[in-house]
């Protein structure tokens, strides 16, 4: 509990707007240099915030989730959310190795064009996974808490 309020109804909030953020940062310094130069240390923090906070609100939902009875709805969401941590991982694996890259052109030894590509490539595919993902979860929890009248 925070304030009075499970922490669970809290932390989603974050994990919901830090998903899509950072994968959106990510893409952005993965396809275009400049930005890398300007956002890649901010896109590796906040992957590294949202791998934290992934898991605590997940553990915070399970416990938020004992406080009603069992549900259909109830359980894909959860079972939704117990996935997003394997949607964050490899976003924040790939933005540091977004931030090698970086860290390579600025003391003047680029990595290969090819696996700067493929890297770039492989950040659209998780920001992607990701953000589509942490959508999912967040409307199955909008069903578990108001029912058929969220999909209006």
């Amino acid at each position: 509990m925070i304030n009075g309020l499970p922490a669970h109804v809290l932390l989603v909030h974050a994990v919901v707007v830090l998903v899509p953020l950072t994968a959106s940062l990510a893409v952005l310094a993965a396809v275009w240099p400049t930005a890398r130069r300007a956002l890649i240390w901010l896109a590796t923090v906040l992957a590294a915030v949202t791998m934290v906070l992934t898991p605590i609100t997940v553990d915070a939902g399970e416990t938020f989730a004992r406080n009603f009875g069992p549900s259909e709805t109830l359980r894909t969401h959860a079972d939704l959310g117990s996935t997003m941590t394997w949607f964050v991982v490899p976003l924040v694996v790939l933005t540091v190795a977004l931030l090698v890259v970086h860290l390579r052109e600025r003391r003047g030894k680029p990595l290969a064009r090819v696996f700067v590509v493929a890297l770039a490539v492989l950040v659209i595919v998780a920001g992607v996974a990701a953000t589509v993902q942490v959508f999912r979860v967040g409307e199955s929890g909008a069903r578990a808490v108001w029912g058929a009248s969220s999909a209006q």
